[in-house]
């Protein structure tokens, strides 16, 4: 059986976004924020 892969749901999206636009954010917060995008899945076009 496959493993389902891992999601980021939208709140939480949402939310590493707002980190990764403000400019006070410490570099850990963004690190955190970018793991937490790459899990999120593509939008569609």
């Amino acid at each position: 059986m496959a493993k389902k892969p891992e999601v980021t749901s939208k709140a939480a999206a949402t939310a590493a976004s707002k980190v990764l636009r403000d400019p006070k954010s410490s570099a850990a917060a963004k690190t955190a924020a970018a793991s937490a995008l790459t899990q999120r899945p593509n939008r569609k076009k």
